[in-house]
């Protein structure tokens, strides 16, 4: 039986089970402590000193979030002196602080910014001395800002506990505390692999991603530009977030309307694309798998896994898929098909993702990605940077009709859908190499094996009297340690899915940045996932090789899966990066 420590919080009297900090005992008795470093599971280490409680019989104050709670303790979380100490470390906090609020980003989702509001913090006390920091913008996909940093450490946490990189830290003491780089590098010369979590992590706006709201504006305002624009499938179930709607809310009509009156000329799906990148790499996998050629296979479409495997394990790079990601299979189609079908200049066409990735900025401009010296996608934004878009509009999104993609690559199937989170890449991918393997219609779709919330998840599928054995890794840390046992050959595994961010885009560095309490409290990546298998199970079609779009596009263009221009279209090489 567990144990149960008794304690009183504010005059209420509570049982918690032993182990208990006084942070985790507040919440259950519905009592609000403000927090600014603490991120549950990943940063506990009470360093900001905002979340100080009065503990009856002993000097000073119990930092919260730390502090367990020890039977009969009294806890006083509201006394005048234990709220005058916060606005103390909240002011000290702002006299350091770049206060450009009105013109940052994050205005209205930063947590220093409601902690000031809070506490009613007009005026900065302890004004004096400001460092002044260069501004690191050189990566596609990152821009380190530390005259915004409060030094809460949670991107450091994260960048070296969850995704094992430690590409940022610590450095220095006293005034001179920062948070740096090795050799205080820029990102871009790092080991950083632009996931983007540091990003999610971030309580301010020290840590973004690099905008180009302004590159897509300019393109819908040029008149000899056709701008087209792909959607991935993460995007629509968090998109609604950044306009007030329920957490894993299935927004696609409403997103393709805003996209039509923000001036895209076409829209397309990523979904689509999706299906491509199934039908090519459920092939290689079935002609690896018969020839025991680069076994096991590991998946290509994610991008910051891409450079983790480029920078980290060079060796296994022959291991991964020859395929592009779905947005890049997708834009080649764009200015090659969909070109030719309608008569139009490839040059002419700009080519824009919506993605709920940081990294596929980064993935966009490798020069691996272009074909007869055209890019296949022109410009990455994210799922933030197009709400920005919307708002800035003007457009009232929460009261749009829906619409539908445009032809002749808008039409996708329920295993495009699942894309977006772990597992789902695998899965969608078996579907259509089972089908292939035994040359039969099966009715057996849905791999469960591969689902849920673990970061690591191992299964044997049989397909045809042959066993298969699968695993599906999320979060690089997670990555890592598959890494190892295949290089240590303790593995034999046959496919293997990676997926950089934990549980996979639907929880990319692109997409809506919820506060620590809410990732507390609220299990983000479950509603969202729960929403892409909604999409799935609710599809007309539900295995990539059935799309009828695909079918068309290989009948009047490719030929086959693997053919001389398939290779050449949708297929790429990776290179050793370290």
């Amino acid at each position: 039986m567990e144990e149960l420590v008794n304690i009183t919080i504010d005059n209420q009297n509570i049982s918690v089970p032993k182990g208990t900090t006084i942070l985790e005992a507040a919440k259950k008795a519905g009592i609000d402590i403000p927090t600014l470093c603490f991120l549950k599971d990943i940063n506990e280490v009470g360093d900001c000193r905002m979340c100080i409680v009065k503990v009856e019989g002993r000097r000073g104050f119990a930092t919260s979030c730390i502090q367990k709670v020890e039977e009969g303790m009294v806890i006083n979380t509201h006394f005048p002196e234990v709220t005058e100490a916060r606005r103390v470390v909240l002011d000290l906090i702002l006299s350091n602080h770049d206060k450009s609020c009105l013109t940052c980003t994050r205005m209205g989702n930063c947590e220093l910014q409601d902690l000031a509001v809070k506490f009613g913090m007009q005026d900065i006390e302890f004004e004096g001395e400001r460092k002044e920091c260069e501004i690191d913008n050189l990566s596609p996909s990152i821009v380190r800002n530390p005259n915004k940093c409060v030094l809460c450490r949670r991107c450091v946490a994260t960048c070296k506990n969850i995704q094992k990189i430690g590409a940022i830290a610590s450095g220095n003491r006293g005034f001179d505390s920062n948070i740096t780089t090795a050799n205080n590098k820029s990102l871009m010369d790092t080991n950083c692999v632009f996931c983007g979590q540091c990003i999610e992590a971030c309580p301010t706006n020290a840590l973004c991603e690099k905008e180009n709201i302004e590159d897509v504006l300019e393109k819908l305002k040029d008149p000899e530009k056709h701008v087209v624009v792909q959607t991935a499938p993460a995007v629509r179930v968090a998109l609604g977030e950044e306009f007030g709607m329920p957490i894993g809310t299935n927004v696609t009509g409403k997103m393709v309307t805003a996209l039509k009156m923000l001036g895209f000329d076409k829209i397309f799906d990523t979904n689509t694309g999706a299906d491509f990148t199934i039908m090519e790499e459920a092939n290689e996998f079935v002609e690896r798998f018969k020839e025991n050629d680069n076994i096991p296979m590991i998946t290509s479409c994610c991008p910051a896994w891409v450079r983790y495997i480029e920078i980290n394990y060079p060796e296994l790079v022959p291991h991964l898929s020859s395929c592009k990601s779905p947005h890049e299979m997708l834009g080649s189609l764009i200015k090659t098909y969909y070109a030719k079908k309608e008569k139009i200049d490839p040059e002419k066409i700009y080519v824009v993702s919506v993605m709920p990735c940081i990294a596929k900025k980064y993935e966009r401009q490798r020069k691996e990605l272009s074909n007869t010296n055209l890019f296949d996608v022109d410009c990455v934004i994210t799922t933030r940077e197009l709400a920005r878009m919307i708002k800035q509009a003007n457009i009232k999104f929460d009261k749009l009709e829906s619409s539908e993609f445009d032809n002749p690559l808008g039409i996708s199937t329920g295993a495009a859908a699942i894309f977006g989170t772990t597992g789902g890449v695998m899965e969608a991918a078996l579907r259509t190499a089972q089908d292939i393997i035994t040359g039969e219609n099966l009715e057996k779709i849905d791999f469960t094996q591969v689902r849920g919330e673990k970061g690591i998840k191992k299964a044997i599928v049989n397909i045809g009297g042959k066993d298969i054995k699968v695993v599906a890794a999320s979060g690089l840390g997670n990555a890592q340690k598959i890494m190892e046992e295949i290089k240590s050959g303790k593995a034999d595994y046959q496919f293997v899915e990676i997926m950089a961010c934990p549980g996979g885009c639907i929880m990319g560095g692109g997409q809506p940045i919820k506060s620590s309490k809410i990732r507390a409290e609220v299990d983000v990546r479950k509603l969202r996932a729960d929403a892409i298998y909604s999409i799935d199970e609710t599809s007309t079609i539900r295995k990539s090789h059935e799309n009828p779009a695909l079918k068309k596009v290989y009948e009047e263009y490719l030929e086959s899966p693997s053919s001389y221009r398939a290779e050449k279209l949708l297929h790429t090489t990776y290179n050793n990066q370290r």
